[in-house]
């Protein structure tokens, strides 16, 4: 055997060693893989942690006071007290900048008690 051959041989069973350390089952690319996973993983972990937290905040609240009971009718219901006036106040693409519209129970039996009775 010549030195050319003996290197070329050298050369191949390199390759081979390399082969696993690289591209196999346990290799650097799977290893960089599954460690970016792991990160993504992390920070959606992370995000959820907070999401939770905000969540068991809101529980508790909701059973310990009635503040928090009253809020949530106010704002996702639209309820308002015997003795209140709700004013929403939205912005138009028109001349006018704001309308104000009164709507309430308050609002409503003043009109009521204006009208003639029968």
């Amino acid at each position: 055997m010549t030195s050319k051959h003996l290197s070329y041989l050298l050369i191949g069973l390199l390759l081979l060693i390399q082969y696993p350390l690289w591209i196999g089952k346990g290799g650097w690319l799977r290893v960089w893989e599954l460690d970016r996973q792991v990160q993504i993983q992390r920070a959606d972990n992370q995000r959820l942690m907070h999401r939770n937290a905000a969540l068991e905040a809101d529980v508790r609240d909701l059973q310990v006071g009635t503040v928090s009971i009253e809020e949530r009718a106010r704002y996702e219901l639209g309820m308002v007290k015997a003795s209140e006036v709700f004013v929403q106040v939205t912005e138009t693409a028109d001349v006018k900048a704001h309308e104000i519209r009164t709507v309430g129970l308050a609002y409503q039996s003043a009109s009521q008690s204006s009208a003639p009775k029968r």
